[in-house]
């Protein structure tokens, strides 16, 4: 039997993967355009994560597409208004039809005399491995794993007779009302369950081995909610975006450039929001730089107003053992709780954990090198989405949509079929995520690399690769344009 053939397929139908399509729907409209999910609904991580008080730590200006204007109150959305979003884009572009749910993408194979990609996915509910191929493969499936979180281990867990619960599998009917919470943790996550949870729980804890940047931002835009009044909402959303935009660009520079400064006006923000003589400096003052990790939002000031109420509390501590109560920490004291949550990161996962082949040859990603941080060295025809970690995700996923939609009409006017990035002749190769958070350390071989200089460097910058990726030639030293390769000259065409 002949494999259906499409001329995009796309790998994810998150926030990524509907924007991808959408921008092909646009740009593309000749080609044609299929996308396979893993798992049943459309929203990726906007429906995978249910735990209470579930939230972006963008605001929608930056993180909703830059086709489509956010007009929610609250600039710092929830994550069933962003879901709804995403799903309402894909409704209003058409994209809900050409969506096939419950397709595990397994293995793509490039093969350079067909100038195409032949895509293996398994059906969840059947099992039964379904073939495509497509001229072009984008894969927006993110970089964790969506069927289990990271979980370190934890001593005498199975002494532990309360609910022990990971926010990535989270239970729809678990009740904290009254009942004594800890979560472990300090990230995004943490820093999110926390306020959430207070309002019911007899009392919650967060309980951190060392402390992580919290800022509060107010939840909605001032700005935002002013020019809606007097303009359209397209144009309102525009310059509340480019606002939102050159603000976070210009605070990132600066607290790269003068961290002490920063530490300072964050530890001073901090300080304003809790009761005098708390102790900030062991609670809230890392020892890294300011954006070595994510900085964590607090919209309007919410984990600092649950901390000083008293309704929750921060312990930086080690976990010694679990009790059958609660846990007992390195420093002898006693933490009890009926429920504990393990908001402890994420398992990195490249590509949906798909296996990549191109003319019979296995690619091992952690030796690929990163071209305009969307595609990878030797392998052709071939995008990935992998946003910003300074700033919202959609930016770059923006971008590196409509650059695809670029390439393709670039292959349409030179008679091309086949573009490869190449790895860089010379300098050193550094991690592709530059974080140092446990999550990106945990798997930072597995991962591609980049280069020291343009194209293989990703930077942090989207204004300058707003410039770069949109109006830029396409021709430069790190790809190659080419036609379908003659079975006689596969065997002498290197794979880099």
């Amino acid at each position: 039997m002949v494999a259906e053939h499409v001329d995009v397929l796309i790998v994810g139908a998150g926030l990524s993967g509907v924007g991808a399509a959408c921008h092909l729907r646009r740009d593309c409209p000749d080609r044609t355009v299929a996308i396979l999910e893993a798992r049943d609904a459309i929203g990726g991580t906007w429906d995978l994560f249910r735990y209470p008080g579930i939230r972006s730590d963008s605001d929608m200006f930056t993180l909703g597409y830059s086709f489509k204007p956010w007009t929610d109150p609250l600039a710092i959305a929830d994550g069933d208004s962003i879901r709804d979003y995403v799903r309402e884009t894909a409704r209003e572009y058409g994209v809900e039809d050409r969506i096939r749910f419950g397709h595990r993408v397994e293995a793509a194979e490039w093969s350079s005399v067909a100038a195409r990609w032949t895509v293996r996915a398994r059906r969840v509910d059947t099992t039964e491995t379904v073939e495509l191929t497509c001229s072009f493969l984008f894969v927006c499936a993110g970089y964790y794993r969506y069927d289990q979180g990271y979980t370190p281990p934890l001593p005498g867990i199975d002494r532990y007779a309360g609910q022990l619960v990971h926010p990535q599998h989270w239970p729809a009917d678990l009740d904290w009302t009254g009942r004594r919470v800890v979560v472990i943790g300090s990230g995004a996550t943490a820093v999110t369950l926390v306020p959430a949870m207070a309002d019911r729980a007899a009392h919650v804890t967060m309980l951190q081995r060392s402390p992580t940047y919290v800022i509060s931002l107010p939840a909605r835009d001032a700005l935002a909610d002013a020019l809606r009044r007097w303009l359209p909402a397209r144009v309102a959303y525009q310059v509340v975006r480019w606002k939102n935009v050159l603000l976070g660009a210009a605070s990132y520079r600066l607290t790269r450039r003068a961290p002490g400064l920063a530490r300072w006006f964050l530890r001073r923000g901090v300080a304003g929001r809790l009761p005098a003589g708390y102790d900030v400096d062991r609670h809230f003052s890392p020892r890294y730089n300011p954006w070595d990790q994510r900085i964590c939002v607090a919209p309007d000031g919410d984990l600092f107003g649950a901390v000083a109420s008293g309704r929750a509390s921060v312990v930086t501590d080690r976990v010694d053992t679990f009790t059958e109560t609660g846990i007992r920490l390195a420093s002898g004291v006693d933490l009890a709780a009926d429920v504990v949550v393990t908001a402890t990161g994420l398992n990195l996962l490249a590509l949906g954990g798909m296996t990549v082949t191109v003319d019979g040859i296995s690619v091992d990603l952690g030796r690929t090198v990163a071209y305009k941080g969307m595609m990878l060295s030797g392998v052709p025809n071939f995008a990935m989405t992998i946003g910003y970690t300074n700033a919202s995700w959609t930016l770059k996923a923006d971008l590196v949509a409509r650059y695809v939609c670029r390439l393709l009409r670039h292959l349409d006017r030179t008679g091309r079929q086949i573009c490869t990035p190449l790895a860089p002749p010379d300098g050193a190769r550094e991690p592709l995520i530059g974080l140092t958070s446990g999550y990106v350390l945990r798997s930072v071989d597995a991962l591609p690399k980049q280069g020291a200089r343009a194209p293989w460097r990703l930077r942090q910058n989207y204004p300058r690769d707003l410039l770069t990726m949109r109006y830029a030639r396409l021709t430069d030293e790190g790809i190659r344009f080419s036609r379908a390769v003659p079975t006689t000259e596969l065997a002498d065409t290197p794979v880099r």
